[in-house]
């Protein structure tokens, strides 16, 4: 799902700020210390992370055990559980560091309280889990919102932005391209389903099942949350409806 992983970026050219960092996964942190070494650099200066998935946040308890005090923040948003203590971020709250400046930009609908990081000396974005390389996002329905989604697309592609850093995948050249890309792939999932709806299938494995033709099985659970929050997107606009019956699985028609 998370294809070859997290990435995580150092920003800056002295005292460098680091964005996300990653699960916890074991062999981060000498790797992180050992490239920090090979450049002169004693630590990063501060963690700057897009939202709270375990993925993105994971890895500030070894982090801080490596770097104590190591500044963290995030936007603070409907958070249960955090690695404490966190500073509070907001949009448009500029973040300077060695020769760079980071406008943060609240661009929910994957997560509440996902921001991204538009890199003013690059016209580059890194994008968290908002834009991916080499695959799509998927939008949860527990804290996730496909409305949300497509206007923090909408709102990315009002940038002037040539480069994407992405969170998993590799580096995206073409930016504009990309972000019409993930416009455009959002309304055609939204035509499948709809296409799928008219074709008596109700249930969203089987939506999954017609929509998702080719894909492994194992992403199936993720492809569903999506398809979920396409659909409640389209109960919303008063498109489709949910059918209950106690005991069985939700049916899902046009309206």
């Amino acid at each position: 799902m998370t294809a070859p992983g997290t990435n995580t970026y150092l920003v800056g050219t002295r005292d460098p700020i680091l964005i996300d960092t990653g699960a916890g996964a074991a062999g981060y942190v000498a790797l992180l210390d050992g490239y920090l070494q090979s450049r002169g650099w004693a630590r990063p200066a501060r963690v700057l992370l897009t939202h709270r998935h375990r993925d993105h946040m994971g890895g500030v308890a070894a982090l801080r055990a490596r770097f104590p005090g190591l500044p963290v923040a995030k936007m603070r948003h409907r958070d249960a559980a955090l690695p404490e203590p966190i500073e509070d971020l907001r949009d448009g709250e500029v973040v300077r560091g060695d020769g760079v400046t980071l406008v943060p930009l609240y661009t929910p609908g994957h997560a509440s309280d996902h921001l991204c990081y538009y890199l003013v000396e690059e016209k580059a974005l890194f994008t968290g889990d908002v834009v991916l390389g080499g695959s799509t996002t998927v939008i949860p329905p527990d804290d996730g919102d496909l409305a949300d989604y497509m206007a923090s697309l909408r709102r990315l592609q009002q940038l002037d932005v040539a480069r994407i850093y992405p969170a998993h995948g590799p580096v995206i050249e073409d930016a504009p391209a990309k972000l019409r890309e993930y416009v455009e792939h959002r309304f055609e999932r939204e035509r499948q389903i709809l296409a799928a709806l008219a074709g008596d299938r109700a249930t969203i494995p089987e939506i999954v099942a017609h929509v998702y033709v080719g894909v492994s099985p194992a992403l199936h659970g993720a492809a569903a949350m999506s398809v979920q929050s396409h659909l409640r997107a389209l109960e919303k606009q008063g498109r489709v409806k949910e059918r209950v019956v106690s005991g069985e699985p939700s049916r899902w028609e046009l309206a």
